[in-house]
Formats: structure tokens, sequence, C-alpha cells
């Protein structure tokens, strides 16, 4: 084999121009010159590295083997000689803008609730990445609800139980589990430290939580998936490409990892508003492996959701389920069921189950929380509890909130921005939230007196102060509306048909 070549500080120096440009990336000498033109997040963010070491820009938001996957070998100049870096080597240029100073992080032990974590990331973490993360549609109403919904809901405690021993094991389309939760898809989870979705992917296995991977994941699948033993349960998030034939081909990737089923993203045909995404500039070096969405700034600014989700099927219908179908083997899931008349449509479809969810608010705003769709299929669809399993994902934040949702009916939970905030501390921080869900999950079991998983039951919950605010049937709740007539041209037809509104409508005025 031949001695693999030293290149030299001041060699990599010269090779700092547009017509030739070398930059070290992990201690390699690359040739990015062919490259940089064609790199998807454009030129400019490789020609700021020319002649230089780009591993810490590079590793923010790539994984390792970008390059080496997307450049022949011919391209690797060779091994930097670090007996050659010098004082002007290891000095940083001046940055262009001033740099947000970050607080430091507590120790870890002591954040004791998912409150605190997310206060702890709202302070450490970049301005854009808390932006992209903590946003949601508009006026983040449904947001804000998803969670204060949970809190109207009032505990009927049993007494005198012998809650010594209880267990929090389930299991999720057949994967045992060792808690009633999953881990909600999210993008670029790399944003908020270099391991991203490797990293969530350890602290699950850990843990014996399942992790459901993003199609807009900072890393390939197959990079995710090898990090842990393959008997830990994978499921994967599909945005379906308006190329189609892009989607198949991942689909097919995905079932030779394993994956344990697909979750059909059908809440975002396009992104929501999410304006403190939009506020603040994206890095335009961003992409994403498995669907090649790339960022970038425009007139409307710079919001991750909206630019990097241009390739999404928009025209996604009932219909496509049987093009799905045809694609992969695997049980299907419908994430983002928002009324029992769509639920029980997925249940006449045949799908493995449902995520009711309403993307985190993050797609329409006053679309209704999470857990009042469960109360709603609930009252007017309880057959589809025993044909598919419904999980709840949306303003989880207390282990009382996970046990609310499996009295009422849902099979497990899924829990999104705050598995991201505690990766904040690497995998050491998913395992630590994971375990805070546990303990309260099992303290409030023992509360309410169960010992199992299996004994929840909706007599154990009080709904009656949001009972009203669910719909009693499939129909329209104002089904005795109707559509607005063109105006009598007579006076005395006129001010019938504005009395028969005033019936229906109390702000109908004369």
């Amino acid at each position: 084999m031949a001695e693999e070549r030293l290149v030299s500080v001041e060699d990599v120096q010269k090779h700092s121009s547009p017509e030739d440009c070398w930059i070290v990336v992990d201690g390699n000498v690359w040739d990015m010159t062919e490259f940089a033109p064609d790199h998807p997040g454009g030129a400019g963010i490789i020609l700021r590295h020319a002649g230089r070491d780009a591993t810490t820009s590079y590793s923010e938001i790539h994984a390792p083997s970008v390059i080496p996957d997307n450049l022949p070998p011919n391209k690797l100049i060779g091994r930097l000689d670090t007996s050659t870096i010098n004082e002007k080597w290891v000095k940083p240029p001046p940055p262009k803008t001033p740099q947000l100073q970050l607080n430091e992080k507590p120790p870890l032990s002591t954040l004791i609730n998912a409150y605190d974590i997310e206060e702890v990331a709202s302070r450490t973490l970049s301005k854009k990445t808390w932006a992209f993360y903590s946003s949601a549609a508009t006026d983040c109403v449904t947001r804000d609800a998803n969670k204060s919904m949970f809190d109207r809901m009032w505990w009927r405690p049993r007494i005198l139980r012998n809650v010594r021993d209880v267990s929090t094991k389930t299991s999720i389309l057949g994967c045992d589990v060792s808690l009633p939760l999953f881990v909600s898809p999210a993008a670029m989870a790399r944003l908020v430290h270099p391991e991203g979705e490797k990293a969530l992917a350890r602290g699950c296995a850990a843990k014996g939580v399942a992790q459901c991977v993003s199609t807009n994941a900072s890393f390939p699948l197959n990079e995710i998936v090898s990090e842990v033993p393959s008997t830990q349960p994978f499921f994967f998030q599909l945005y379906v490409n308006k190329d189609r034939s892009k989607s198949e081909a991942l689909l097919r990737t995905v079932a030779a990892l394993g994956v344990k089923a697909i979750f059909l993203t059908v809440d975002a045909p396009v992104a929501g508003k999410r304006e403190a995404d939009e506020r603040v500039k994206a890095d335009e070096g961003l992409t994403t492996p498995m669907s090649g969405a790339s960022s970038t700034n425009d007139a409307k600014g710079g919001g991750l959701g909206r630019i990097m989700s241009t390739y999404i099927d928009a025209t996604l219908n009932w219909e496509d389920l049987k093009w799905l179908r045809s694609c992969t083997n695997l049980p299907i899931v419908l994430k983002g069921v928002q009324t029992a008349t769509d639920a029980k449509a997925a249940m006449e479809a045949g799908v493995a189950g449902i995520v009711l969810s309403n993307h985190g608010g993050r797609s329409l705003d006053t679309s209704p929380p999470a857990i009042l769709i469960l109360l709603e299929c609930q009252r007017c669809c309880p057959e589809i509890f025993d044909r598919m399993e419904v999980y709840v994902d949306g303003g989880i934040r207390r282990g009382t909130d996970i046990l609310k949702a499996l009295c009422l009916g849902a099979t497990a939970v899924g829990i999104g921005r705050h598995f991201l905030y505690s990766l904040n501390y690497g995998q050491e921080g998913v395992e630590h939230f994971t375990e805070l869900m546990r303990d309260e999950l099992e303290t409030s079991m023992r509360m309410i007196g169960i010992t199992d998983l299996s004994q929840v039951h909706p007599g154990l919950v009080n709904t009656l102060d949001v009972d009203h605010l669910v719909p009693t049937s499939l129909e329209h709740p104002y089904a005795r509306w109707r559509p607005r007539q063109p105006l009598a041209k007579a006076e005395g037809k006129v001010e019938a048909s504005v009395k028969g509104l005033a019936r229906f409508w109390p702000r109908a005025k004369l």
C-alpha cells in the first residue's frame, strides 16, 4: 500500500482561491475545486474555508461520510502534517458578524423536569436552532393549547391499592419497549449536537425507547441504525417527494435496514408560517442527505421548515395509499390525523395506526389540540381503538400527560421537541430525560392506584372541563348551517333570512 502523503500547512494555504480550492476536514486534505460550484448549499460556504481547516463548520451540519461519498478518491490529497501547524493556522479568521455569546450549561443532574431542559436549551442553543425547534405557526395558539388541555383534565385516583411494584413496559406495533412513548421525528438534529440522530439512537437503545427517524434527518438512515443493536426498534417518517421515484428508492432502503413501520406525514402538505423561524437567517450550507433538501434565504425570510420542504408532494391523497402499499410491505401509520372523521377513514383504509397530531402546532394554527382529538375519537368512532393503534403527539411534558393519554385510549405517545432539547447534552441528556419521564410515569401510576399499563381506563380521568369542546358526531359541528345563499330581492325575504340565521349564529343582527 502506498504511503499516505503528508501535506504541510503552508502547502494547503497556497490553494485558497475558487480556481484552486483545498480544505481540511478531520485531518484530511481535499481538493474541492470542481465540487464547490455544485455544492447543494452553494460554493460560498466552501470558499470561505479555502486553504484552511473547515472541520468545525463542516461537522456542525454534515455527517463525516458526506465528503468521501461525494468526491472521487483522487480528490483526497493526503493528510495534514500536524508538525507544520503554526499560530496563524490555529487562530481562526475573525468573524464577519458578531457571534452570539451562549450561556454556560448547568450540570445535567440539576435538571429535574422537561421545563428545566427546555429553559437551558432556550439559552444555550444557537439563535437559529432555538427559533427553528421552538417556533410554531403564526400566533402559536395550537402549540400552547396542546399542553394546556392536559392541565384541564383531572385525576380520579383510587386508593388502598398495593402499588409497590409497577411496570411501564408495553409494545408498539409489535415491538417491545420499556415505556409507552417514542421519539417523534424531527429534522436536522445535528443543529443541536454534532452526533444528532446517532446520539438519540444510542440514548433510546440504552433505555428501551423506540425512535422515529425523519426524512430530513442529519444523517443517512444506515449511519443511524448502525449505532445500536439490531433489536432496537426504528420507525421511519416519510415525506412523499414530488419525484415519487426518489421516495420509492428511499422506502427500499428503509425496508432493507430493518425499520419496523412507515409513519406517513399527512398534516403538512405545505409548511406552516413559523414566524420566529423566518426572522432568523438560515445557514445556506445546510443540507439533509435523505431528502436532498438544502437551506437558503429568500424574500419571505429564512424559515428552515418552509425552505427545506419544497420537495414535498402537496398532491398526496387517500388514493395514494395504494401506491404506498405497492412500495413497501411495512405497516403504515398516518401521522397528523386531526378529526374523528379522518381517523375512521384511516381505519377503513386498513392502516396499522394513526398519530393524532397537529405537527406540534407548526402547520395550521388553531387546529385542535392533540388530546382533544383523542376525546373526539372516543366519542364519535370508538371502534377504531379495536382495529388499529392510536398515538397522541403534542403537548407531552409530564408523566401525568403520558398517563392521561393512555387512560383515554392511546397506545403510546410521541415526544419531539423535548428529546431534541435533551440532546443539548448528547446521549447522556437523552438518557436523563427518558429517566425523568419514566420516574414521573411510575409515580403517577402509583398515585392513581395502578401497577401495569393494562389497567388504564377512562374512568380514572375527569374530562368534564373540556368535554364541551369535543364534537358530538362525525358530521360538521354546525350541521344545520348551510352555505350562504344570494340575498332575496324582496325586503321581507331578506329580513326572514337574517332572522333564521340568528337562531344558529347569535352574532347575526338585523
